[in-house]
């Protein structure tokens, strides 16, 4: 690596680390998992860094790849059984939890295909809704904070709390609903 690449990268570090941290704890409430996610986030960049010179906005790669080191941390935290207990009709409440959401799936190599694709449907999914509904969401399913602790924490009523997150599992179980028809046929 040349001194100017180095230079990158070291003002990289010195222009982004505390914003990114702060973005990165906003998603993870620990702080030591949060710096181990910056720091393996700036790793990336530095064993990367040949391929990684073609990116025009390495402000945004580095947000990116935080991103996507937090849900590597949400899927070994809580791996999901993915069962499903009922997909409720068109006008029901149905399910509020990501559990139920999930259709059911085996343990072959196409089912752990399946298992991939859903969840990228499920990364998708929440990185496309308003910011309330996903925080609440991610909170309550992948953090396991109970709606009191959140309000507690954000001052938003409980009851709005879970009028958010059911608005996310609505939308969720919209884009899940391919695989529900898949795994029926």
């Amino acid at each position: 690596m040349s001194p100017k690449e180095s230079e990158k990268i070291t003002t990289a570090y010195t222009d982004e680390r505390k914003r990114l941290l702060g973005y990165i704890r906003k998603r993870i409430s620990d702080r030591f998992e949060a710096e181990d996610i910056l720091q393996d986030v700036f790793y990336q960049l530095t064993i990367g860094f040949n391929d990684i010179r073609r990116i025009e906005n390495l402000t945004a790669w580095l947000y990116r790849v935080a991103d996507n080191r937090i849900t590597d941390l949400f899927r070994k935290k809580r791996p999901v059984t993915f069962s499903f207990k009922d997909n409720a009709s068109e006008g029901e409440e149905g399910p509020l939890t990501l559990e139920e959401i999930l259709p059911s799936v085996g343990t072959s190599p196409e089912d752990e295909e399946l298992k991939e694709m859903i969840w990228d449907t499920i990364e998708a999914t929440l990185s496309e809704l308003p910011e309330e509904q996903r925080n609440v969401f991610v909170e309550n399913e992948f953090e396991d904070r109970s709606f009191r602790e959140i309000s507690e924490r954000t001052g938003v009523g409980v009851n709005t709390l879970i009028s958010r997150k059911r608005y996310a599992v609505l939308v969720l179980r919209e884009n899940l609903e391919i695989f529900y028809k898949l795994l029926k046929d």
